[in-house]
């Protein structure tokens, strides 16, 4: 067991990000992680340093930071606290000042503000689209959709949708696939005037029917055959009409829609 603190003046969402990415490269240790946002405090700042030095103690090893914190006063306590650093704005920071040629504004949390109006905008907008055309609802805002995602019932199509909304204000919206959808290789009608919008995830059976159980125990719908019978329909229906899809059986929310929009093409509104 190795303690991990992830630290920053603001949220932590970057510090935690790229500090995961880096410990999924060591899959024989376990991780205990703990987030610790807002530190913004002389007070906070402090408190967090104790509470690396007891779980430093308590494991037996230091602990290891990975900050985003400004301050330079709070980042000395950090590194006063025994804990191993991992500063990714000072690993960083310093060399674009070089290569730029000027210095950085040393602002605290511009990554997660509201610096961008028009943004921030785009952003509420994008999620609402989302949250108004989940799982087939309105099909007549799919003029305005910049991506359908299309596939069996819990293959992961809402939050994947949420992630596009949320990350790169897409207007992501979802059509499930399904008993009446099977009785034809072709599109669902309402699909075919957008199939150059679609996208389509399938799901192993095994995987989709622990799924559906956790919703719905011991019933036809989550039952193995069903499984395999939608799937299987459903990659028919992809492949006879060329819409591109994805496995998402053990792939992150992250990955699924960073290979969506390699494959698609899709313009990223910010």
């Amino acid at each position: 067991m190795r303690t991990v603190f992830f630290i920053s003046d603001r949220t932590g969402l970057t510090a935690e990000a790229l500090g995961n990415s880096l410990l999924t490269q060591f899959t024989k240790i376990e991780f205990k992680r703990i987030n610790l946002a807002f530190i913004d405090t002389p007070k906070k700042a402090k408190m967090a340093a104790t509470q690396i030095k007891e779980a430093s103690e308590l494991d037996g090893q230091p602990a290891l930071i990975f900050s985003t914190q400004i301050s330079q006063e709070y980042h000395q306590l950090l590194i006063d606290s025994g804990g191993i650093v991992f500063d990714f704005f000072d690993t960083f920071i310093s060399k674009l000042e070089d290569i730029l040629g000027v210095e950085s504004s040393h602002t605290v949390g511009l990554s997660h503000s509201m610096i961008n109006e028009n943004t921030y905008g785009d952003r509420i907008d994008s999620i609402n689209f989302v949250l108004n055309n989940d799982d087939g609802l309105n099909t007549k805002n799919y003029d305005t959709a910049d991506i359908i995602l299309t596939g069996v019932s819990r293959s992961g199509k809402t939050p994947t949708c949420l992630f596009l909304a949320l990350q790169y204000g897409i207007y992501a919206a979802n059509y499930p696939l399904i008993e009446d959808d099977f009785k034809t290789i072709k599109l669902p009608p309402i699909l075919q005037k957008y199939k150059g919008k679609l996208f389509g995830l399938t799901i192993n059976p095994v995987r989709l029917q622990n799924i559906r159980d956790e919703r719905r125990s011991n019933s036809g719908y989550a039952s193995i055959d069903q499984c395999r019978k939608e799937v299987k329909l459903a990659e028919d229906i992809f492949v006879q009409n060329q819409v591109p899809f994805i496995d998402t059986s053990h792939t992150s929310i992250e990955e699924i829609a960073g290979r969506i929009l390699n494959k698609s093409k899709i313009e990223r509104r910010y």
